[in-house]
């Protein structure tokens, strides 16, 4: 009998609280974690965050919200390459990694087929469909409706729901991205809806966090957007590093380290970046000097790297490092090292 009880006060109060949404849904429309419906911001980010990503292949279709099923055979930079397997992305990333500051260009053999942002899959007979493809993803992005990829959500959920029309309530396990989907896609606006918190989830960095509520979840998508932003202006910005290198010669203007400034040992070089990512430093007071050779390589997080490897020169040696890019123009690049930040080295364009 008290089991009984018990759970008949539980139907009622949760009863109650759903009904009580009803009244006030349209003044906080997803606010209150119990007031959700299909337009609140929580359905919103949980349609968004629970959508197919297809951003893994965006070097091969150019197309965040779609991507290419395999296999496939594209043109990459006049290379013709088979695509059976994930696998052979790399020979794809390979041939477009040759060159800094070359147009890369992929062309695609149709007929292909790819799998939308809503988990179907479709054939694409020609360029041009494949076109209306990507313009639909870049209305998507345009008006803020596309995958929020930079966190996933650890499945099984449960949802509470609530009909308007029988003032029933319920629940729905979710087991993955694909049926939480399916289930925010197809929500009536005579449902109600609350998500059983705490939940878990996975940030793009690989970092867990606990969200005990719908606050909790739109705080974690705009920090994790905001990283997302962060990234892609680095890489904006690595690339116009490259350029700006390649475009180039430089000799060293400063080289700190343990407070000593030693620029004056490659007073008599010069550096030029060669867009196959290779360096030389020459010496222009002394012809017969053999040239020093090395690699470089620009990469980017939130912030913008650049790795020296000089060979065969002991001097050249000592700028060996992964820097951290600290400000940079046409003519003048600084630099600091990732694993001493008072060892700072600046470059300069002649």
């Amino acid at each position: 009998m008290k089991n009984l009880k018990l759970i008949t006060s539980l139907v009622l109060t949760a009863l109650l609280t759903f009904t009580s949404c009803q009244d006030e849904i349209d003044n906080e429309n997803g606010q209150n974690p119990n007031t959700n419906n299909s337009n609140s911001q929580t359905a919103n980010n949980l349609q968004r965050t629970s959508m197919y990503d297809g951003s893994f292949d965006d070097f091969l279709d150019g197309a965040s919200c779609s991507s290419i099923l395999l296999p496939v055979v594209a043109t990459v930079n006049g290379t013709q390459v088979s695509i059976i397997t994930q696998s052979d992305y790399q020979t794809v990333l390979n041939i477009l990694g040759q060159f800094t500051n070359d147009n890369d260009t992929v062309t695609l053999k149709f007929p292909l087929r790819v799998r939308l942002s809503n988990y179907t899959e479709v054939s694409v007979a020609n360029q041009g469909e494949y076109n209306a493809i990507i313009s639909a993803c870049e209305a998507l992005e345009a008006a803020g409706k596309d995958a929020i990829s930079c966190i996933d959500i650890d499945y099984p959920i449960t949802i509470l729901t609530y009909s308007l029309n029988f003032e029933q309530t319920g629940s729905v396990v979710i087991q993955s991205e694909q049926q939480l989907y399916g289930y925010m896609n197809n929500l009536s606006n005579t449902e109600l809806f609350a998500i059983n918190y705490p939940i878990t989830a996975k940030l793009s960095n690989n970092t867990s966090v606990t969200l005990t509520g719908d606050l909790d979840l739109q705080t974690s998508i705009n920090d994790c957007l905001g990283i997302e932003n962060a990234e892609a202006e680095a890489e904006n910005q690595a690339n116009n590093l490259e350029t700006i290198l390649v475009n180039g010669v430089f000799k060293v203007n400063s080289f700190v380290n343990a407070g000593i400034n030693t620029a004056n040992n490659y007073a008599d070089y010069t550096i030029d970046f060669a867009n196959n990512l290779s360096i030389v430093a020459k010496n222009t007071a002394n012809a017969t000097a053999q040239d020093i050779q090395g690699t470089y390589k620009v990469t980017s997080e939130t912030e913008v790297f650049l790795n020296l490897t000089f060979a065969g020169n002991a001097t050249f040696n000592l700028l060996n490092n992964n820097w951290q890019v600290t400000s940079f123009s046409n003519t003048s690049i600084s630099l600091k090292s990732t694993t001493n930040a008072a060892v700072t080295l600046v470059l300069s364009q002649i």
